[in-house]
């Protein structure tokens, strides 16, 4: 095959799996919002099922579910016909996958649902199968053709699997409001990891920020950077207010015979950029390298604008955020 014809081959793919997916955009309807609601309420687990390439794809929904707050994990259906049905309880679920609903290993699980009252959700493109019918949800994809017309492989199929799966997490995590925070306790490691680590966790507080007032000399000003090591001074008002910071390069513009003479205000640039405790690491380094100057230095404020931590660029590029 030529390079041309690969990249023709390539884009046919992709056109007819994005007209698999703009079916299932428009497909989407009330039974879908019905299958949230149920699992909105769920009091024990959602478990994912399905065999070959929809097994794959309900592994990967699970793996989504889990780490976006509703708790899920993969049941393979032959293994649950020999003794892991024993692991789906009375306040679980299941989401079981198959493009043509008649996967006769889904079977026993079925059965299962059906005897002990589990709920059953549907996700297959034939509504009148076996699995349709009996599943108590439905959520269908559009009969749409395989991107290989040759073997018939699934690959439009489980690519609308996996959206669907992506937009029932995404519809229960709103749902539920789960947020960044909750996010990161899932995402503790990594690159995710930090992104997601609030500037409190990151910070240095206390003794350790580097503060003077804004009538003390530059001769103390000086001690303080040197004392400190973050290149920088913080000066507050008489209230303790945040009103300018010091940094080596406002050493270089105002060096002269007489800088150690001048006060720190006489010095200091007014309104430095600042950020809160609260605040995600990631929104943290944007503020820094996003604005002109970009800055290394970050004070960190309470809602009084008083200083109650100092983040340097180092340290987000420490915890591995780029």
């Amino acid at each position: 095959m030529s390079d041309i014809d690969s990249v023709q081959s390539a884009r046919r793919v992709i056109a007819i799996e994005r007209d698999g997916m703009e079916a299932l955009e428009k497909s989407i309807s009330a039974a879908f919002a019905d299958t949230v609601s149920r699992l909105e309420g769920l009091q024990g687990r959602l478990i994912c099922a399905g065999v070959g390439k929809s097994g794959h794809v309900a592994r990967k929904i699970a793996a989504t579910l889990a780490s976006t707050g509703t708790p899920a994990y993969y049941v393979h259906p032959t293994e649950a016909s020999h003794g892991d049905l024993g692991m789906i309880g009375s306040d679980d679920a299941v989401l079981a996958l198959s493009k043509s609903g008649e996967t006769k290993e889904l079977g026993d699980l079925i059965a299962y649902c059906r005897r002990f009252g589990v709920p059953l959700i549907a996700m297959t493109a034939q509504p009148d199968s076996t699995l349709g019918r009996a599943g108590d949800f439905l959520l269908a994809i559009p009969q749409s053709p395989e991107a290989c017309g040759e073997t018939r492989a699934p690959t439009t199929s489980t690519t609308l699997m996996m959206a669907l799966g992506d937009a029932l997490a995404v519809a229960l995590l709103e749902a539920r409001g789960f947020t960044a925070t909750d996010f990161k306790t899932f995402h503790p490691g990594g690159a995710l990891g930090a992104a997601l680590a609030s500037v409190g966790d990151i910070m240095h507080a206390g003794d350790a920020v580097p503060l003077i007032g804004a009538d003390a000399p530059m001769s103390d000003v000086l001690i303080e950077m040197t004392t400190k090591s973050f290149g920088c001074a913080g000066i507050t008002d008489p209230d303790g207010r945040l009103a300018g910071i010091i940094t080596d390069g406002d050493l270089r513009r105002h060096m002269g015979a007489g800088l150690v003479d001048k006060r720190a205000g006489d010095v200091m640039t007014v309104g430095p950029r600042t950020g809160n405790a609260g605040m995600l690491a990631a929104d943290a380094l944007r503020l820094m390298t996003a604005g002109d100057p970009k800055i290394i230095q970050l004070f960190i404020v309470d809602g009084d604008d008083r200083p109650v931590g100092i983040l340097h660029l180092h340290d987000l590029l420490r915890v591995g955020l780029k």
